[in-house]
């Protein structure tokens, strides 16, 4: 499956930095490990942001390294 962005959803925001939550539905954790997964937010997500991910396969945080025009590259957190 492809990434949805009904299924990201904000927790906080402050200050310029925003926690996310995204349900994985059926994509799993290794989709969401890909180059630009969550492109089609790439005009609302922002360097340093964290997103919580969750799912049937378990849940992973990653934090947004670069996001600009439809691109947006994340890391793992710790």
């Amino acid at each position: 499956m492809a990434f949805a962005i009904r299924d990201l959803s904000v927790l906080a925001y402050a200050n310029g930095f925003t926690l996310w939550h995204h349900r994985l539905g059926g994509d799993t954790l290794a989709d969401v490990a890909k180059d630009s997964y969550f492109a089609d937010a790439s005009d609302m997500m922002a360097v340093g942001d964290i997103v919580m991910v969750s799912g049937l396969t378990g849940c992973r945080m990653l934090c947004v390294a670069a996001a600009d025009a439809g691109n947006v590259q994340c890391a793992p957190v710790g």
